[in-house]
């Protein structure tokens, strides 16, 4: 009533106008509050959520001794259709979400947790302050926040150019939506290393677990798996979530090796394969092939497989260099053989067989001489040697004669060259002969019967002298 008597407007009518001057001011397109907060919050559901906040007042003077209430609005900054939509009143004991204002509304500081979120807290969250007699909401700026019931897997620094045998670091970072349960990070390496962990703010005031280890890369750490784990604590349980990635290192050839195939080459004119094997990142751009031979080393090819047809001057050592551009290896050593001429062996294997020829002649030669004029072959018993079985001799009566002659004289002293002695030797001569007997036995061995001879022999019968 505007009849002259004093009119006092109640809580709520204040409220209410409040409201309206606020519609009134948004419709002109001023803003009395502006407040500053993230755009988009991912909530884990069974846990707390904090929204970093903080606003101004450009068009009001803000009276920090007055006592300040702060509101949160869901879906849109008109709720005076909705008061359902007042989810939170820091002037109240009882709201629809438990929660605190943990910043100091008197310094401009709006940051509020909201505990055991679920669900069906995803939507758009509008601030509002309410101090008399000043009161106003940002129908500009909101937060979106989405609640999920599995975390958001963490963020790894990617890095493309690893280089072996430099110190490499790597990043993990996840969020921290409630920063009084913040995530635990852990690594899994192929190599052992220590990571640091720190909770640190980020500049739109949000809150992020950072997590980094510093490592040496070897080549054998190429192409393996690096992981980064967060562990979400929720309740008395708790939500992992990873992040893998592949380590792509840079390194010189290693392993470099060559090879011959066939592994025993064959004769001149035979097609041999060299071949170099070698591990690399980036692969090899460049395989050499080197030959020593005399001391000297030359360079007979710049392939990875070396062909060639075995001449007679191939043999000597050959190794291989594998290169990319990160460096250069060198193989060991393997031989290939040295290879003759064809017509060098067709010498050497005829010297051989006239040779043994030549053996063979000069041994039946030497068979032949040995044998007995009469037919009888010579044989000489090794010492202490058993002799062998050998077919019985044939009985002497059934052994063919054979007749020797000789001459015995039975003087039993020849006489001196005397003139007496002469003469009787002259008379003597004239005297008849006679024929005697003789068995002769030869050498025989013990189970043979002996050979009998018949040797005659002439006796002059003389008297003593």
């Amino acid at each position: 009533m505007l009849d002259g008597s004093t009119y006092r407007a109640s809580p709520e009518n204040m409220f209410q106008i409040g409201l309206f001057m606020s519609g009134v001011l948004a419709c002109f397109g001023q803003r009395n509050l502006i407040t500053t907060m993230p755009e988009r919050l991912d909530v884990l559901s069974g846990s707390c959520v904090q929204i970093p906040c903080s606003f101004h007042t450009p068009k009001y003077i803000f009276n920090s001794t007055i006592n300040t209430s702060g509101v949160w609005i869901k879906e849109t900054s008109k709720f005076g259709q909705n008061p359902d939509n007042v989810i939170f009143n820091s002037s109240k004991t009882v709201n629809s979400y438990q929660g605190n204002i943990t910043g100091n509304l008197s310094q401009k500081n709006c940051t509020t947790v909201f505990f055991n979120v679920t669900t069906s807290y995803t939507n758009k969250y509008y601030f509002r302050i309410e101090s008399e007699p000043y009161n106003a909401t940002d129908n500009e700026k909101y937060v979106q926040i989405k609640v999920q019931d599995s975390p958001e897997q963490p963020d790894m620094t990617v890095l493309r150019d690893i280089k072996e045998g430099t110190p490499v670091s790597l990043n993990c970072s996840a969020v921290a939506p409630c920063p009084e349960h913040p995530p635990k990070l852990t690594w899994t390496l192929p190599t052992r290393s220590t990571p640091v962990n720190k909770l640190q703010e980020n500049s739109d005031g949000t809150k992020s677990v950072l997590s980094t280890v510093t490592f040496i890369p070897s080549y054998l750490h190429n192409d393996r798996n690096i992981t980064c784990t967060a562990v979400y604590p929720v309740g008395t349980g708790s939500k992992t979530a990873e992040h893998t990635w592949t380590l792509h290192v840079l390194f010189s050839p290693k392993n470099t090796s060559a090879s011959i195939s066939p592994a025993v080459p064959g004769s001149v004119g035979s097609c041999v394969n060299l071949t170099c094997s070698s591990t690399a990142n980036p692969p090899v751009t460049n395989y050499t092939w080197f030959r020593i031979s005399g001391g000297k080393t030359t360079q007979v090819a710049s392939r990875r497989t070396y062909t060639l047809n075995v001449t007679v001057g191939d043999g000597g050592q050959y190794y291989c260099e594998a290169r990319n551009d990160q460096g250069v290896e060198k193989s060991q050593e393997v031989k290939l053989p040295g290879q003759r001429n064809p017509e060098v062996w067709w010498i050497v294997g005829g010297t051989l067989v006239l040779v043994l020829l030549l053996i063979v002649i000069v041994f039946f030669g030497w068979r032949r001489k040995s044998k007995i004029p009469n037919g009888l072959e010579r044989t000489v018993n090794p010492p202490e040697t058993a002799p062998a079985r050998e077919k019985p001799a044939e009985p002497v009566e059934n052994l063919p004669e054979e007749i020797h002659y000789g001459e015995i004289d039975f003087s039993r002293q020849r006489p001196k060259k005397t003139q007496a002695a002469a003469q009787d030797r002259e008379r003597d001569l004239g005297k008849e002969s006679e024929y005697s007997e003789v068995k002769v036995t030869r050498g025989r061995s013990q189970d043979q019967e002996p050979l009998v001879n018949e040797l005659y022999a002439q006796v002059n019968k003389t008297g003593a002298l």
